[in-house]
């Protein structure tokens, strides 16, 4: 019984006081790095900045977040693709710059790494993603019009997102 309290604690009471002290990004970060070695990053700021470029071929942006997720807002010109999904659903030349992003840039980390293994060849995961380019002021949309809200993901990951740019979403189960 001992054990399971302790698990319990760790699991639930250890991330949400982590989260509360900061040292949320520290950690998302480092767990990104740990599970896709191989995934080369790309910053908030640098995104920015080739996304301004007009010297420089656009990347392609990926959205990997749900529908819903995505419907709340999400960067100007990002094309969804399901979390999960497979690197064939993309039908891109292989050359092509992508920048992959989601709420935190773990699942967006994932697909990268499944793009790479796919032959594609110049990938990169924005470290942070939406989150991190929402809390530095930087501009999303919804259907072409600059909002000021982010899906929050979940509670716990949602803390991760500064509070004003937390979007209320529906109880599971409710409709958006």
């Amino acid at each position: 019984m001992r054990l399971f309290i302790f698990i319990v604690v760790l699991v639930l009471v250890v991330p949400a006081l982590v989260f509360a002290q900061g040292m949320g990004w520290s950690l998302v970060n480092w767990k990104v790095r740990h599970d896709f070695p191989t995934v080369r990053r790309i910053t908030t700021s640098e995104t920015a900045a080739w996304l301004k470029d007009e010297k420089r071929p656009r990347p392609v942006l990926l959205d990997v977040r749900t529908k819903a997720e995505y419907d709340v807002s999400h960067i100007r010109g990002a094309q969804r693709v399901e979390p999960g999904s497979d690197a064939s659903t993309l039908q891109l030349p292989r050359e092509r710059p992508i920048v992959t992003y989601c709420s935190v840039g773990y699942r967006s980390g994932a697909f990268a790494e499944k793009l790479q293994d796919a032959g594609y060849t110049n990938v990169r995961n924005m470290s942070g993603s939406i989150f991190q380019w929402a809390n530095e002021g930087r501009p999303i949309e919804r259907d072409g019009q600059r909002v000021m809200k982010v899906h929050p993901y979940n509670g716990v990951w949602g803390k991760l997102l500064n509070a004003p740019l937390r979007a209320a979403v529906p109880a599971a189960g409710d409709d958006m």
